[in-house]
């Protein structure tokens, strides 16, 4: 198991953490170790597909007959603003 020093916690605050452990019935410690797994929980899943898998599939069935041909191999040329 791994460990974690917190340093410069503001007093105010541990003084917050030991009376919620106490109302908890365990360690100021243990009290930590449960806050951070709640919030470890909470944290959204990160996507394991792309952007444009993202976009595409969220796009899927809406009336396109074949799929879009890719743009590789084009030389990409900046607009010109120029009149």
């Amino acid at each position: 198991m791994a460990q974690l020093i917190l340093r410069n916690i503001e007093k105010n605050q541990k003084e917050q953490l030991q009376r919620r452990a106490r109302r908890h019935g365990r360690s100021m410690e243990e009290e930590v170790r449960d806050i951070l797994r709640d919030a470890v929980k909470k944290e959204p899943a990160v996507p394991d597909r792309g952007l444009g898998t993202a976009i595409a599939s969220h796009f899927k069935g809406i009336g396109l007959e074949e799929d879009i041909q890719e743009l590789r191999g084009f030389e990409i040329k900046p607009p010109s603003f120029e009149e």
